[in-house]
């Protein structure tokens, strides 16, 4: 059985699905590894380092594809790949149905089976597959260092003859993935650090890092069962708007991760709650590519509004393309080993697997 992977389009995605270190491991499955010519070379990854672990190095695509039992990706495939597929053959990647929904269901209707990643069940077996954790974790780190990179001032607290400068005030907007590692970056830095969320059960998390958690009175938990944030009632979102507008006024840096899967982002920081920010202040929208937290976030472009950055990248993660596609490589092996059958030496479907059942696009 064939496992391949081409290139993405590197003007929207940096990362790649498979790594050398991680070869070793496929070929232990008993699958061989092709990759399209040039796979990694934009990260420092050279073809050699694949050729050496076993991998075989086709000049186009199209080789790879017409080759492959299972294409690992980490998008979907362009409209012209899509249409290179076969009968039989198995994609996998962020896949991201809610927007891609025609496109998923011509090629589904062809036989072709896609598994999409970040539809992942929250269960223990599946933490190693969990490609949403591993890519929050790194982005919401990298989200906290772009934000202080903007920031003009000192971040700690420093006490000097000259006087004392105080620590920088940071706002995290939601406490999943992103935003603990976001806390956790900050106060390492020396930043004073308050968190809020819709989910009561984060208060503890967000305390155990340091930061100070704001609770909106009267909350109720907005907590689905697979563990993600449910959209708020009209009530919630209202007193949650008067108790961020009032912190706003003091907060020098406020990193957003908010989001609802399969939704749009929720707007939690309205303009008006912009205009209360000191001149100088950041806002880094991690929900930009879904609409953003802020009501005033474009992504990939730089807002001024009264002195007060407001910016928000496609995808923060091609600033950190190494180190997130060996996680991304990682979680891709587990989620191909628990869908192969070592006895039978093939692929296979079942979908009385939790797993296999939820993120295959239907």
């Amino acid at each position: 059985m064939i496992i391949g992977s081409i290139s993405e389009d590197k003007k929207l995605e940096s990362r790649v699905a498979i790594t050398p270190d991680i070869l070793k491991k496929y070929k232990s499955l008993g699958l061989e590894i092709h990759l399209s010519k040039n796979y990694a070379s934009h990260i420092g990854i050279k073809d050699t380092e694949y050729e050496t672990e076993g991998a075989k190095i086709f000049e186009n695509s199209e080789d790879v594809i017409s080759n492959s039992n299972a294409i690992l990706q980490m998008n979907i495939l362009s409209d012209e790949n899509l249409n290179k597929l076969k009968k039989d053959q198995i994609l996998v990647g962020i896949l991201n149905p809610y927007l891609n929904e025609k496109k998923l269901k011509d090629i589904t209707s062809n036989e072709i089976k896609c598994f999409s990643l970040e539809l992942l069940p929250r269960i223990t077996r599946a933490q190693s597959m969990d490609i949403l954790s591993s890519q929050a974790n790194l982005a919401g780190y990298k989200a906290v260092v772009e934000a202080f990179s903007y920031f003009q001032k000192a971040i700690p607290m420093m006490m000097t003859a000259a006087g004392t400068i105080s620590a920088a005030k940071v706002l995290v907007v939601g406490a999943g993935v992103a935003g603990l590692q976001a806390i956790a970056t900050a106060k390492r830095m020396g930043a004073i650090v308050f968190a809020t969320d819709v989910r009561l059960a984060s208060k503890e998390q967000v305390e155990s890092l340091g930061g100070k958690f704001l609770t909106v009175e009267g909350a109720e938990n907005l907590e689905t069962a697979s563990g993600y944030a449910k959209e708020a009632s009209e009530e919630f979102k209202k007193k949650q708007e008067e108790l961020i507008r009032e912190t706003l006024k003091k907060i020098d840096i406020v990193i957003c991760t908010a989001l609802i899967p399969g939704k749009k982002a929720p707007v939690i920081i309205k303009k008006n709650m912009i205009e209360v920010m000191q001149s100088g202040s950041i806002i880094y929208d991690l929900a930009a590519s879904q609409g953003g937290n802020s009501e005033l976030t474009e992504v990939n472009q730089i807002i001024d509004s009264s002195g007060v950055k407001i910016m928000g990248e496609a995808n923060i993660l091609n600033k950190l393309p190494f180190s997130a596609s060996n996680l991304y490589a990682k979680n891709m092996f587990n989620f191909i080993n628990n869908l192969f059958d070592k006895e039978k030496k093939s692929f296979e479907i079942n979908v009385e697997d939790e797993i296999i059942d939820k993120t295959m696009v239907k």
